[in-house]
């Protein structure tokens, strides 16, 4: 039996990655994390996520429940990831971090604790969105520079980082695929008189609307032609089927900090 702990367990992500463990036959819940004054601390887990309840009741206090888990699943924020995986890497646990919006210094920490015990980390955990990185890999390699690159997202208008991690994470591979540093050419928007569009730069837009679960777009467009490659997910069970997978697959990984691609494929 895995024993998983939610971080975020009253968010939107949470409350399904909730339900999704409840359906697990080898997976049981024994840990749901939430901020120290969330109004739900002390409710049943299982009562929030509308499952019924489990006897596990939600608390601020990630370390109580670290010592009976064998993966902590993390769908928090930012400056709160940093906290729990240093709460996680002196316990010796596995993680799975789904959360996005980190700055740069963040981004660092969390690679070097990271490194110290078996974690997974991605942006999107939907197969169908990383099936959609490896083929824009090929694709913009095979069709080089003569090509404007505009990568378009959108969400539902509770998600509070813009662009998300997903958009950001598509424009770096087709950067990378091309030679280019995703810090010198990523143009965040337009607005008023910017002039022409340079050959190399690549744009990233966000949308924020509704309950649009997640929508990305990368469009090539050159004279004459444009081809478009989308991913639209329906809902976000998609994301939590994903990171259930990868749950599953970090405790027995070797330590280090992986790629989502390694659970996926």
């Amino acid at each position: 039996m895995i024993n998983v702990i939610i971080n975020g367990a009253c968010g939107r992500m949470g409350r399904l990655i909730i339900q999704s463990v409840a359906q697990q036959e080898d997976m049981e819940l024994v840990g749901a994390i939430e901020y120290p004054e969330h109004p739900q601390i002390g409710s049943d887990a299982g009562v929030v996520a509308g499952v019924g309840a489990i006897g596990v009741a939600i608390t601020g206090k990630l370390g109580e429940a670290l010592e009976s888990a064998d993966v902590v699943i993390e769908f928090s924020k930012p400056e709160a990831t940093v906290q729990h995986l240093r709460q996680v890497v002196d316990a010796d646990k596995a993680m799975v971090i789904a959360t996005t919006g980190y700055t740069p210094d963040e981004l660092a920490t969390i690679n070097e604790l990271a490194a110290q015990i078996r974690c997974v980390m991605a942006p999107n955990m939907s197969l169908g969105v990383n099936v959609m990185i490896q083929a824009l890999e090929l694709i913009a390699k095979a069709l080089g520079d003569d090509y404007n690159i505009e990568v378009i997202e959108a969400h539902h208008n509770h998600k509070a980082d813009a662009p998300s991690g997903t958009a950001l994470r598509l424009a770096e591979t087709v950067a990378t695929a091309l030679g280019r540093d995703l810090a010198e050419v990523g143009v965040y928007g337009r607005h008023g008189i910017v002039g022409a569009r340079t050959q190399q730069e690549i744009g990233i837009h966000a949308v924020r609307g509704g309950d649009i679960a997640g929508d990305h777009t990368v469009l090539f467009a050159t004279e004459g032609e444009q081809l478009s490659v989308v991913h639209r997910a329906h809902s976000p069970e998609a994301f939590a089927k994903g990171a259930i997978r990868a749950a599953r697959w970090v405790v027995n990984a070797p330590k280090g900090l992986h790629d989502i691609s390694e659970v996926l494929f």
